[in-house]
C-alpha cells in the first residue's frame, strides 16, 4: 500500500525511475563492473574474471539480496554475494579491494548524473516558455508594485524575462556544479587505497573512466558530503525560485486584482462547495512543495559533520533526502513549466489596475522632468509629494492638480503633463532589455 504522497501523487515518470530501488540496484552493479574491469587492465585480478564478472553481474537478481540482507544484515555485502552467486568462479574478485561506500556514493554519483539530465533537460525548458512569454508581452504594460503598493509601470514582459534569467542562472550553476556532485570514489576501508597498493590512484581513475563520472581527488571511507550539500542548496534554489514565481502568480490572480490566471479545464471543478471558484492550484502546489525541498538542505550540511574517518548518521537520512528532494523539484520544475505555458492574462484588468490611481503613480515622471527643466530635484520632490497626497485624500486626478499649480505650471504645460502622467510613456529600457536578454538566453533553452 502507498504512503508517501511521491508514490501516488507527485513526480515524473522518468525522474522517479531514477530512484527506485531496481535502479540504484543495478548502479551499483555497474560500479561492481568497474572496478573489476579496472582491477584487470592494472594487473591486479585475472581479465577473463572481470570478463565474466561482466557478462554475468546484470543478472543478480535484488530479491535475491534482499534475502541474504536478512540473513546478515549488512545490505552492500548482500549485493556482493548475490552478484558473486551468480558469477561463478569469477565471484571471488568480486568487490576485491573495496569497501561498502566506494560502491554506494560511486553509484549515488551515477544516479546524480541521471538525476542532474533530466533537471537539466527541464530547466531548460521551462526557460523557454518564460522567454517566449517574455517576448509575446515585452510592450504589455502594467503596474509595477513595491512594498504592495503601486508604483510607476512595467511590462509583463520584464516580469518573464527577470524569471527567465535567474533559471539561466539555474542553468548556468548546475553545469558548474556537475564536475564536483557526479564523481565517485575507490580509496578503500579509511581512504588510503591500502588494500589495491600501489595500484590504488589509477584503479580509482580508470573504474570512473569507465561509469563517465568524475573521480575524487582524496577522500576516507567515504565521499565527503559538502558535494552532496552544494547538490541540495541547487535544488533549494531552483524550488525558491519557483516559490517567487507561484506567489506572484497567485497574488495577481486575486479577484481583486485579477491581472493573470491559471488555465482552468472545461470540467475542472475549483471547490466542493463554492462552484465559482477557479483556484490558482498549481501556483500553490509548487509553493507548497518548494517549502518541502528546502527542508532538505539542513540534514545535508549535518551529513558532513561525521566522525573521524566516518560514521553511519548519514546514511539513513539520505535514502530520503536524494529520492524526495530530487523528485519534488523536478516535478514542480514541469509543473511550474505548464503553469508559464498556459498562463492566461487579462488585458482589461491590467489596464484598469494601471490607471487605477489616475495618475498619482506617475509623480516620479513628472519630477524628473521638472528637474530638467530647472527646478531643484528636492524642491521638485517635496512639490510633487505634496500634490500626490492631496489628490490620494480628495481622489482626484493628479494632472488635475499639477495643472493648478504655480510652481508646476512655470515649467509645464497642461499637455505636457498630460503626456508625463502616460504609462505608456514611461518605460525606458524594458523592452530592449527583455530582447537583450532573449537574444542571449534562448541558445540555452530547448
Amino acid at each position: 500500500m502507498a504512503i508517501h504522497p511521491i508514490e501516488f501523487r507527485y513526480g515524473t515518470p522518468e525522474m522517479k525511475a531514477v530512484w527506485t530501488e531496481e535502479h540504484r540496484f543495478l548502479r551499483i552493479i555497474d560500479a561492481e563492473v568497474a572496478l573489476a574491469q579496472a582491477e584487470a587492465a592494472c594487473g591486479m585480478i585475472p581479465v577473463d574474471a572481470a570478463a565474466s564478472i561482466a557478462e554475468h553481474a546484470q543478472s543478480a537478481s535484488l530479491n535475491r539480496a534482499k534475502e541474504i540482507e536478512d540473513e546478515i544484515h549488512h545490505d552492500m555485502m548482500a549485493i556482493v554475494r548475490a552478484i558473486s552467486e551468480v558469477c561463478g568462479e569469477s565471484g571471488r574478485w568480486v568487490h576485491y579491494g573495496a569497501t561498502s561506500n566506494d560502491i554506494l556514493d560511486t553509484a549515488t554519483g551515477l544516479q546524480l548524473r541521471d538525476a542532474l539530465q533530466i533537471l537539466d533537460r527541464k530547466l531548460r525548458s521551462l526557460l523557454s516558455a518564460l522567454l517566449d512569454r517574455s517576448m509575446e508581452t515585452r510592450n504589455l504594460v502594467c503596474i509595477g508594485r513595491t512594498h504592495g503598493q503601486h508604483g510607476v509601470p512595467t511590462t509583463y514582459g520584464l516580469r518573464f524575462a527577470i524569471w527567465a534569467s535567474e533559471i539561466g542562472r539555474h542553468i548556468e550553476r548546475l553545469e558548474q556544479m556537475r564536475p564536483r556532485v557526479c564523481v565517485g570514489q575507490m580509496t578503500g576501508a579509511v581512504g588510503t587505497q591500502a588494500a589495491m597498493g600501489e595500484h590504488g590512484i589509477v584503479v580509482q581513475e580508470k573504474m570512473m573512466s569507465f561509469l563517465g563520472i568524475g573521480s575524487v581527488e582524496v577522500s576516507n571511507q567515504v565521499i565527503q558530503r559538502d558535494r552532496y550539500a552544494e547538490y541540495f542548496c541547487f535544488l533549494a534554489n531552483v524550488a525558491t525560485t519557483l516559490d517567487k514565481i507561484g506567489v506572484e502568480i497567485r497574488s495577481m490572480q486575486r479577484t481583486e486584482i485579477g491581472e493573470v490566471e491559471e488555465a482552468f479545464g472545461s470540467k475542472q471543478v475549483g471547490s466542493s462547495t463554492m462552484p465559482h471558484k477557479r483556484n490558482p492550484i498549481r501556483s500553490e502546489q509548487i509553493c507548497g512543495l518548494a517549502r518541502i525541498v528546502r527542508s532538505a538542505v539542513e540534514p545535508a550540511f549535518q551529513n558532513n559533520t561525521l566522525w573521524d574517518e566516518r560514521d553511519l548518521t548519514n546514511s539513513s537520512p539520505e535514502r530520503i533526502l536524494f529520492p524526495e528532494a530530487t523528485i519534488l523539484c523536478d516535478h514542480i520544475i514541469s509543473l511550474m513549466t505548464t503553469v508559464i505555458t498556459g498562463l492566461l492574462l487579462r488585458p482589461d484588468r491590467i489596464r484598469s489596475n494601471l490607471i487605477l490611481l489616475q495618475g498619482i503613480n506617475m509623480a516620479e515622471s513628472v519630477m524628473i522632468e521638472l528637474t530638467k527643466r530647472g527646478m531643484p530635484r528636492q524642491e521638485a520632490h517635496e512639490v510633487i509629494r505634496v500634490r500626490s497626497m492631496d489628490a490620494l485624500e480628495t481622489r482626484r486626478p493628479l494632472a488635475d492638480l499639477l495643472s493648478t499649480t504655480p510652481d508646476i505650471i512655470r515649467y509645464l504645460s497642461s499637455t505636457e503633463i498630460a503626456r508625463l502622467l502616460d504609462p505608456e510613456q514611461y518605460l525606458g529600457t524594458s523592452v530592449s532589455q527583455v530582447e537583450r536578454l532573449e537574444s542571449r538566453l534562448r541558445p540555452l533553452a530547448k
